[in-house]
């Protein structure tokens, strides 16, 4: 499973079901397999980074440089997986886990201030004044109490 030479079995289907607690058809996933040997174009049996920047959405997207460090390396299972956040049949929790991971640019398990500033500049795209820096600071203790109930104390209090 996962070189574009290869075919899924009814076993791996049921299998990459299990991985990503069935949020995806049978059918769901053969597509998806089929997009993910399209992408391995040197069926290594992974996506490399510069792989996923061959999708033009992907390499648009403000945030690519951080998702890279999420699915660089991806086999297919894990490339479901790590879709399966996207999918409309995901629960609130895993689509925060997708967002928390996105925010925690140092990968610590922690987001602070700095991790969620850096994400609004990623996607700003351009500098930010102190003056509109410090207008972030009630939206962040917000994001902070909108948060804990799902990922605890990941979150670094700002101070």
């Amino acid at each position: 499973m996962g070189n574009a030479s290869s075919t899924l079995t009814q076993y791996d289907i049921e299998e990459v079901q299990e991985h990503c607690n069935h949020l995806f058809s049978q059918q769901e996933i053969v597509s998806l397999y089929k997009r993910f040997c399209q992408l391995d174009r040197n069926a290594k049996g992974f996506i490399s980074a510069d792989e996923f920047l061959s999708v033009p959405e992907f390499a648009m997207n403000p945030l690519s440089q951080r998702l890279l460090k999420m699915v660089d390396g991806l086999n297919f299972k894990d490339f479901v997986a790590f879709l399966s956040a996207f999918s409309v049949k995901a629960s609130v929790p895993q689509k925060v886990e997708l967002i928390f991971k996105v925010y925690d640019s140092d990968g610590n398990g922690k987001v602070t201030f700095n991790d969620i500033l850096g994400v609004l500049q990623d996607l700003s795209g351009s500098f930010m004044s102190e003056d509109q820096r410090e207008m972030l600071d009630k939206p962040f203790i917000g994001c902070q109490q909108l948060f804990t109930p799902f990922l605890g104390e990941r979150i670094i209090p700002y101070k």
